[in-house]
């Protein structure tokens, strides 16, 4: 039994002080992820900064921006749950409310927090296994994933460091409709594009993200869109429910009148250590009919960096064929 100091503090501006002023401290907001890394031995932080009860739990309208588009700014500590049954997320933003209801449970997602979904940690057996050697638990130790148990590794931008994945429905969902992280720090607020909050491995496998110790993710905004009304949300995975993504695919679609691609946005999980928006298949698609050959050759143009071995060889053909359809789903909805 180890001993833990808890604090519930009752604004975010005492949160983040507490937290950035004791380096052994670590934020709690639904615990689905941080309660069982306690009870594995993959965290042992000294303090438990409670933020569950913080007044950051609404799903408010935005302003219209410079462009004339309004948005939504969602709470971090809306529960994922409420989040999927927002009427406003469901006709604005569907491959939220799609991703949200791939994950988990219901019993989980009435527990689990919007800005604690985005901070999962990997499942990686091994990172999870406090007896094998791990470079993301432990800097230096070694990958076990390597040259062990495969099948949910990285193909596209891992490291000889680190070929784990990041969990996440819910942020793939979100890095295919642009959305803003609102993080807030010992030196004020910051806004971070969610494409930009996780990293890729390189070196320093430990970091999963681009926050600072004591930053917290205080709200997600989301930008209205043509292309965000018309999105799609599709998890390829082991069973029907319960089962992180072999791979996912997210996007998102704006057709001119003749048929042709005027915005897209796509967005695979499964596959990298953050969530992979797939910008060479993006721009390959603009302009162009988005029939099957031309989705399967934009995806084979993102696909020519995957790195595979023979654990994760399904993976392109996998993210490929799931690319396909969920683009030909939204063209066909958009020809209705």
């Amino acid at each position: 039994m180890r001993e833990l100091h808890y604090l519930r503090p009752t604004d975010a501006e005492a949160a983040v002080r507490a937290v950035a002023g004791d380096p052994d401290a670590r934020f709690l907001a639904g615990g689905t992820n941080l309660v069982d890394h306690l009870k594995l031995g993959v965290a042992r932080p000294g303090t438990l900064v409670d933020v569950r009860r913080l007044p950051l739990d609404d799903i408010v309208d935005l302003e219209p921006d410079a462009t004339g588009a309004g948005g939504l700014r969602i709470g971090t500590n809306v529960r994922n749950s409420d989040l999927a049954a927002d009427r406003r997320v469901r006709e604005r933003f569907p491959v939220v409310a799609r991703a949200l209801l791939a994950g988990a449970s219901g019993q989980l997602r009435h527990q689990a927090t919007t800005g604690g979904n985005l901070l999962q940690r990997t499942r990686c057996v091994y990172f999870q296994d406090v007896t094998t050697p791990c470079n993301k638990r432990e800097p230096g130790a070694g990958c076990s994933a390597v040259d062990g148990y495969g099948r949910y590794n990285a193909i596209l931008g891992a490291s000889p460091d680190c070929v784990t994945v990041h969990p996440s429905d819910l942020a793939v969902g979100l890095a295919a409709v642009d959305a803003t992280v609102v993080a807030l720090g010992p030196d004020g607020e910051r806004r971070i594009p969610l494409t930009d909050l996780h990293r890729l491995p390189g070196d320093r496998p430990q970091d999963d993200t681009v926050l600072r110790h004591g930053e917290l993710i205080t709200a997600i905004e989301l930008r209205d869109s043509a292309a965000a009304r018309l999105s799609h949300y599709h998890k390829v995975r082991d069973r029907a429910s319960y089962a992180f993504a072999l791979v996912s695919v997210a996007a998102a679609l704006d057709l001119a009148d003749n048929g042709a691609v005027r915005d897209v946005r796509i967005a695979w999980g499964g596959v990298a250590h953050k969530p992979w928006r797939a910008t060479r298949a993006e721009e390959s698609l603009r302009g162009r009919v988005p029939d099957e050959g031309t989705v399967r050759a934009a995806a084979e143009a993102e696909l020519e960096a995957a790195v595979t071995g023979d654990a994760t060889a399904f993976k392109t053909a996998m993210v490929r064929n799931a690319t396909v359809l969920v683009l030909g789903r939204l063209a066909g909805r958009a020809g209705a």
